[in-house]
This record gives C-alpha cells, structure tokens and sequence, in this order.
C-alpha cells in the first residue's frame, strides 16, 4: 500500500475527478466509510452517541456524510458545527432533513454547550481540519479542541464492569473515544508536526492511501488505530509514489516454501558472528531466532566462554570457536572465519560483540574497510598487510551489519566505499547517529530522509529500527512498517530482529526481500506478544517463542 504526501493527495484526486468520479463521489465514498469504520467501533464497546465536530473545506463535508450515515443506522447523532459556511452546501442541507440536533461555535458563549455535549457522548467525530492544517491552531478552534482534551484528561479511564466468565469482556477505554476523519485536526500531513492543541485519536480513518505524518514522531502517537477507506481513486495513479505502507498481503509471497521432502539443507546455513563477555545474552537470542525462522542450520562464531553460555540456552546451535582476549573477539580470529564461511549462505556480524579496540579491528577487516575494493569480484576483498598472501579470500555472502559492528563501522571515515555485495544495515536512532555524524534528536525527528538518504549514499539496505520502523533500498524504493509497539523497546530486540533477517537471507531471500519480510515478521511477533502480556513486561525472548505464529501470516 502506497504511502502519499499532501500534494499527490491533491493530484491523485484531481486526476480522479477528470475521469468523471467527482469531489462529490469521493466525499460521499469517504463519509460512508467513516461511519462504517465508527459503527464497528461503536459495537465494540457497546457505545451509541456521537458528536461530530464539523470544519470549513471538505473535511467538514466529510464530517456531514458520516453523521447522515450514522444517523441512518440509528446512533444519536449532534452536530457542533465551527467556521462553516452552509449556504447551499448540499450534505448539510440532507442532515438538516434529517432533523440531526445542530449546535454553532460562534453562538457557543464559554463553549459551555460544547462541554455538555462533549461530557454525554459516546465517540466524537474530528471533522474539523482533516489534511487542511496550515498555520498554528489558535482562537476559537483551539478552544474547541481544549475541551475534548480537557474531558479525557478529567476522565482518562472508564473503570470496566465486573464481568462474570459469560458475559463480554470489554477493554477500559478513554472517554470519549475520538475518531479522526482523514487526518487529526492540526496534524501535518508530510513532516508528522502535530500542533499542541492535537486530538490524540483512537481511530482515524483515512482516505485512498495513508499519509506521511501518520508513521513520523510525534505525528503517529495521535493517529490510534489506522482504517485505509477506499474512495475510488484507481491504485494506477500512485505509481510514481516510491514509499510503501507494508501489509500481510505483500509479506506474504516473500516467504520461503517449505517443500514437503525438504531436509535442513534446503533452508540454507547462517552463520552468526556475535557475543562477547559481557553481552552473550545478544548472540543467544540472534541463534534463537534465525532458527526459528526456518533456517536449516545456525553456527555461532564466537569466543568459548560465549559459545558455551549459548549452548545452555539454544541447543540445536552449532559452534565455531574463535580465538578471543578475555571473551572479546580478535582479529586472529580471521582466518579460521574466512576458511568456514563459504559454506554459508549469511552471515550476521555484531550483536553483542563489544567495543573493545581489538574486536573493531577484527571488525574492520572482516568486513574489509581497511582495504580498497578490488574490481569484478562480489563480496568483501582482505589483503591485510599483516595476513598471508594465501588467506585473502573473497566472500559472496549476503550480510547483516548489527549493533555493535556498525559502531566500528562508525569510527572509520568513509567505511561504505569498501563495502560491497548485499548488505542489511539495522541501526537504531543511536547507531544511525553515529554512523551519519548526528544526534540521536536530529535522526528521530527526520527518520524518513535520512533513513533514504543513507541508503542512496552507502548502496545498501538500512532498516531503522523504532516505531514504524522504515526500511531504506537504495533504489529510493521505502517500506514504513505498521507497527508501533512499546512492547517491542526492550533490551535484545533488534538482536531478535538481525537474527529473523539473517534466518530468511540463509533461505534463498535476497537482501531486499530478508530486510521487508524479517522487519515484518519482528513487528508482528511483537504485537502477539503485547496482545498477550501487554505494553510493559514482555522480554527479547518472548518476541522469540511468537515468530513461528507471526510467520502464519
């Protein structure tokens, strides 16, 4: 599902409008799948009044649609209308038909009606700004929004009644429950700004394709639940929009089979160069899960004090033992790694590793950035000065790049010229800092350019990781995951995460495909995890156990 900024909005409709599906088709189209999309909700929670909050421009239009529609279906319906001027507005004139209950900002004295009716209903309906939003929100608007704010602040939680094993367990929730029409009234369409007097909604129902500012901070904390209402602009006219909401039915087909006569060697070996000392936690939960993936076989390289807490946790994983200082990797390490690694079909380096001096050298020429790259081979090219002419080797193994390996990689100016083959790259906001030279800040407020820019300059794939997580192709081609889960903020999941890429990329997955399928699959696995056991609790290791139920997409 494609992903579309304000003006392709604009465009897209404009196009739409030539064809004959006019304005008024589609606000007819987006107003009935408002109400369709608040019913449910209303269902849900065994709730029956809404008040629609109605704005100048066709968000307000869509507004008077879905109170017409709501009103059809039997809901009590209000209309608390701001800034609109009706004369011969057509919607409004069919809700006046309908005798629905009609109240006026201007007329509103202190806003008192407006605080009344906000404290009986059920769900209110945001119509007032949708995508419209262009200068700070001030003056009566503000007022407006201060008082939904102001009755969900004074009743955050409905205490939930006491149920017996028959009846309908029912969520506590907010009161009242908020739907967005199109967009949160004051949050910005393209860049995620949402203006302080924003509604933090429970539902937003948005229309044709969902919008930038949905899945960017602060933007996506006041979006809720996301519904995606079709209002008959052809999927045609957004071919030339390169960012991409992933769904299960685009994960689906990237998925490895699973041959009925298959033997372990069908799903490819993965080899994991983790751990240290002080994190063998790290390379346990990497094994875990690329075995839980489905690879045939997952190796640990690794120092022996590190491989022999593994073993205690994850026995099906098996074992290369590299020469190590104190638990720490080093770069005699080397040759014994190059002499195996052919027999692998990828390859992990970095969770857990350490920061030790000499584990970034071993890094640094694992992975050959020390070096200059030698034209017409695939892979990474070694010809250390300090190693022997016979243990150059070249290694056309798809990699995953974690954790600690970037922050060596951070520490070499213009470490991505020697890079070269496939390669995933998973930083967090942190590691993504340091390898771009930036504050954590800076990259979680533009998480969607540089996450494209680093892409476009390295020639690599770049997953960074956090809510909606963004998966970068160097060929501009960008996926925004759905999920945004503070379940999934917990120490070792992005571990789980390298381990999931590293587990698909050993099945024959290129790295495009292991990058979207396993950031999918991670983020799927969290929200089983956090609709079992809630925000706060679970561990890496839970995330773990939920990837063969996540793989069932």
């Amino acid at each position: 599902m494609k992903i579309a900024t304000a003006e392709q909005m604009r465009r897209m409709e404009q196009a739409t409008d030539a064809t004959g599906h006019s304005y008024d088709d589609m606000m007819e189209q987006a107003g009935q799948s408002t109400a369709q999309e608040t019913r449910r909700l209303l269902q849900e929670y065994a709730l029956d009044a809404v008040l629609v909050l109605i704005g100048p421009g066709n968000n307000g239009g869509d507004g008077l649609v879905a109170a017409r529609h709501l009103h059809e279906m039997g809901h009590p319906v209000t209309l608390y209308i701001w800034k609109r001027n009706v004369a011969g507005d057509a919607n409004f004139a069919k809700v006046q038909d309908q005798g629905i209950p009609t109240l006026w900002a201007e007329e509103d004295n202190d806003l008192g009606h407006l605080r009344e009716q906000v404290a009986q209903t059920d769900v209110v309906l945001d119509a007032l700004l949708g995508t419209g939003v262009s200068r700070p929100i001030e003056g009566l608007l503000q007022g407006i929004l201060a008082v939904l704010r102001e009755q969900r602040e004074a009743v955050p939680i409905a205490q939930p009644a006491i149920c017996y094993p028959e009846t309908t367990t029912r969520r506590p929730r907010a009161h009242p429950l908020i739907v967005a029409v199109d967009m949160p009234s004051g949050l910005h369409t393209d860049d995620g700004f949402a203006d302080p007097s924003t509604p933090f909604a429970d539902l937003t129902v948005t229309f044709a394709f969902p919008k930038r500012g949905m899945f960017l901070p602060p933007g996506l904390e006041h979006v809720g639940r996301l519904a995606v209402a079709d209002i008959g602009i052809s999927a045609a006219l957004a071919k030339d929009v390169h960012l991409r909401l992933a769904t299960e039915s685009a994960i689906r087909p990237l998925l490895p089979r699973r041959p009925q006569g298959a033997h372990k060697g069908t799903f490819g070996k993965a080899l994991i160069v983790a751990g240290s000392a002080n994190y063998p936690g790290a390379p346990a939960l990497a094994c875990a899960s690329a075995m839980r993936v489905g690879a045939g076989l997952v190796t640990l390289a690794a120092a022996q004090p590190v491989s022999h807490i593994v073993a205690s946790h994850v026995a099906e994983v098996t074992h290369l033992l590299l020469p190590h200082s104190m638990g720490s990797l080093v770069p005699d390490a080397l040759p014994i790694l190059r002499k195996e690694m052919s027999g692998y079909q990828s390859l992990l380096v970095g969770p857990g590793l350490g920061q030790e001096e000499k584990t970034e050298a071993f890094v640094h020429r694992l992975l050959g950035i020390e070096t200059t790259r030698a034209q017409g081979h695939i892979g990474f090219v070694h010809r250390q000065e300090d190693l022997p002419e016979s243990e150059e080797s070249t290694v056309p193994i798809p990699l995953v790049i974690d954790a600690d390996a970037l922050n060596a990689l951070a520490k070499v100016d213009g470490w991505w010229k020697s890079l070269s083959g496939e390669a995933v790259l998973t930083p967090h906001p942190g590691e993504m800092g340091r390898l771009t030279g930036r504050e954590s800040r800076e990259v979680q407020e533009n998480r969607l350019s540089i996450a494209q820019e680093a892409a476009a300059r390295w020639k690599q794939i770049v997953i960074l990781k956090g809510a909606h997580t963004i998966i970068a192709q160097p060929d501009d081609e960008t996926w925004v995951l759905p999920f945004a889960n503070p379940a999934l903020a917990t120490a070792g999941s992005g571990d789980v995460l390298a381990g999931v890429i590293a587990g698909l990329l050993a099945q024959g997955l290129s790295a495009a495909q292991a990058a979207l399928a396993g950031a999918f699959i991670h983020g799927l696995a969290g929200e089983i995890v956090r609709n079992e056991m809630g925000d706060a609790g679970p561990v890496a290791g839970d995330f773990v156990a939920a990837l063969p139920e996540a793989l069932h997409l």
